[in-house]
């Protein structure tokens, strides 16, 4: 039943029953939460005129602009490129504001950690030769097969979000120094020059990439996409970071160009990468049925870790939807501030 004087919150797509239970424990005293069911397309129109506040991924513009007492719209995980040019037309009539999530943060990080490891170890390599019953315990020469020691690594932090900032607590044991680009130096950046480990940290600035690229060995991209972020890494870039280098992107694939990654990597330009984001997500299935999301062939190189976005994983983690709850709760107590909220001219 809608109770009057609480804000209705609607969600867009048809959730399991767990986090149903975990939103009503969390949220009922404070919202009508309104879930859509398998009757949600006949009504929908009606549902989104009344919602206060919508969670979801991909609304359909002409419903999005009927929504007219919305205030909050809540794009529960990272990556909001594909809703800007919807939210400023839409700033223009009506003040919405749009979150962009961070829930899967912690995830994430640990996925880019996890990938850098397998990746420096030649896990993969060897579980594969492994299972082919390849015993090879020694290092050739010839193959990628010796591990890389991290230690003593200069490991570039490309965006100090959400994701980078706990790459960088999880790796500040391994005796590394980091070097760290945030897209605005100001007096409210800490100017650090040590983490607690006591590991030595550098601070750039996105004008100076060129040089944290050049300082920098390992680079961790986590930035978001946005017009000013694509093909942001190309061939100069990956040169920068030299033979030793390595890359790992948790972000978007189309931030680091895909050609040009693929002929550094089987040219030596670096040293290898470790992938989890991609340039096609609806790839055609070749004769044998198999699906590729790029058009080079990474896949038959040696020096990459391959990973099909699934950095957010665990998606069953009721945890990574404490900052939707959080911010419904704000919007619930009449507040007018809220997490992670986009700047619609900066595009994230």
């Amino acid at each position: 039943m809608i109770k009057k004087n609480k804000p209705n919150v609607l969600f867009i797509w048809e959730i399991d029953k767990e986090l149903k239970a975990h939103l009503r424990k969390n949220l009922s005293q404070e919202v009508n939460l309104i879930f859509a069911d398998k009757s949600f397309a006949e009504k929908k129109t009606k549902l989104y005129e009344t919602a206060d506040a919508i969670v979801g991924w991909r609304p359909e513009k002409e419903l999005l602009f009927s929504a007219k007492k919305l205030k909050l719209f809540i794009n529960p995980g990272t990556g909001i490129k594909h809703q800007i040019e919807n939210f400023r037309e839409l700033s223009k009539v009506r003040n919405v504001k749009l979150i962009n999530g961070h829930g899967h943060s912690y995830a994430t990080a640990q996925h880019a950690v996890a990938m850098l490891l397998a990746l420096m170890n030649r896990i993969v390599q060897h579980h594969n030769w492994m299972e082919s019953g390849i015993w090879r315990t020694s290092d050739d020469k010839d193959i990628f097969s010796a591990s890389i020691m991290l230690k003593d690594r200069k490991i570039g932090l490309l965006g100090y979000g959400a994701i980078n900032s706990k790459v960088h607590k999880f790796l500040s044991g391994f005796s590394n120094e980091f070097n760290i680009l945030k897209r605005r130096l100001d007096n409210r950046t800490p100017h650090l020059t040590s983490d607690q480990a006591g590991n030595k940290v550098s601070l750039y600035g996105e004008k100076n990439l060129k040089d944290f690229l050049k300082d920098s060995d390992i680079l961790i991209v986590a930035i978001p996409h946005t017009s000013k972020t694509e093909g942001l890494i190309g061939s100069r870039e990956l040169k920068l970071l030299g033979k030793k280098g390595l890359l790992v992107n948790v972000a978007r694939g189309t931030i680091v160009n895909e050609a040009s990654l693929y002929n550094a990597l089987s040219k030596g330009t670096i040293a290898g990468a470790a992938l989890d984001v991609w340039y096609n997500y609806n790839p055609k299935k070749d004769k044998k049925g198999r699906e590729y999301p790029f058009s080079n062939p990474f896949h038959k190189l040696s020096n990459v870790v391959l990973s099909p976005h699934r950095a957010a994983s665990p998606f069953d983690d009721l945890g990574r939807w404490d900052e939707v709850i959080e911010n419904l709760k704000r919007l619930a107590s009449g507040k007018r501030t809220f997490l992670n909220v986009v700047d619609l001219k900066e595009e994230y």
